[in-house]
């Protein structure tokens, strides 16, 4: 079975070293002891996990959900369970969206009334930030 070295390890899988020194903390990818030569040999199979965790990350896992997907993903099937965990995520993404839309848009109202406001006066974003006036700033 071929193993590799830390850098080989993060190399292959697209990340940083210390990536993969924090995956072994946060417990998502065994923990290698070191060999006679004081060096870690991962297996092969760390590589394809990384880019496992990394992919997930990139649709919004948490790294605790990523925890519960690896361990679905190990006992194989669970199909079912995958796919309604996707879901959830979907509904929690259209949740953020929708939170970035308004923060976007009360953001653009406070843009105008600043254009709208002489140089010397006192900034229309910063006084809303001020006052905490929650009919601009939502």
């Amino acid at each position: 079975m071929e193993s590799l070295l830390i850098g080989e390890v993060a190399a292959r899988a697209g990340v940083l070293v210390e990536t993969v020194r924090f995956y072994e903390r946060k417990r998502l990818i065994p923990l290698v002891p070191r060999g006679r030569s004081k060096y870690r040999r991962y297996p092969a199979g760390v590589v394809q996990r990384i880019r496992f965790i990394r992919r997930s990350k990139q649709l919004g896992f948490t790294l605790e959900e990523i925890r519960d997907l690896l361990a679905l993903r190990d006992r194989t099937g669970g199909c079912a369970t995958v796919r309604d965990r996707a879901e959830r995520k979907i509904v929690e993404l259209d949740e953020r969206i929708a939170a970035l839309n308004r923060m976007r848009a009360a953001l653009g109202e406070l843009a105008v009334t600043c254009a709208d406001e002489p140089n010397d006066a006192r900034c229309p974003i910063l006084h809303a930030l001020d006052d905490g006036e929650d009919g601009c700033v939502r």
